[in-house]
C-alpha cells in the first residue's frame, strides 16, 4: 500500500513529467501525436519512479518507448530542475506502456457480446488457458 508520501510525491512527478514530454513533442514538430502519463508508482525507498505512458496512435507505442528509455538521463535532469525545490534527490525513472485502456476495450466488446462463446462454439478454443 502506498503511503501518502509516496503518493505526493507520484503526482509531483506525473504532473511535470507530462509537461516535459508534451513539450518535447511540440518542440520537435511530431503531429498527430499524444503522449500522457497515466500513472506514477514510487517505491516506498522514494529510490525508484515506475512511469506508466499512454501513447495514441498506439502503433507508435514501443518505437516511442525506446527513444524514451535512451533519453531516460535527459529527462531526469529536466525532472531535476522542475524539482528541485520539492525533492532532494530525483528517484530512477523507468518507463513502461499503460495498455488497461486495451484491456478495457476487450472487456467491454465481451460485455457487448460481440465474441459470444455460447452464440459462436469456435472462441471457446480461443479462451481457454493452456
Amino acid at each position: 500500500m502506498e503511503t501518502n508520501r509516496q503518493k505526493k510525491i507520484g503526482t509531483v512527478l506525473q504532473k511535470d513529467l507530462v509537461d516535459i514530454l508534451q513539450g518535447e513533442v511540440r518542440k520537435n514538430g511530431i503531429s498527430n501525436l499524444i503522449i500522457s502519463v497515466s500513472k506514477v508508482n514510487v517505491t516506498t525507498d522514494l529510490s525508484i519512479a515506475k512511469v506508466y505512458l499512454s501513447i495514441f496512435p498506439v502503433e507508435k507505442g514501443p518505437e516511442l518507448l525506446n527513444a524514451i528509455r535512451t533519453n531516460t538521463p535527459l529527462i531526469k535532469h529536466d525532472l531535476a530542475q522542475r524539482v528541485k525545490q520539492q525533492l532532494r534527490r530525483v528517484p530512477n525513472l523507468m518507463f513502461f506502456i499503460d495498455d488497461s485502456l486495451d484491456y478495457i476495450e476487450k472487456i467491454d466488446t465481451a460485455l457487448k457480446g460481440e465474441e459470444n462463446p455460447i452464440e459462436n462454439r469456435d472462441l471457446l478454443a480461443k479462451r481457454k488457458k493452456s
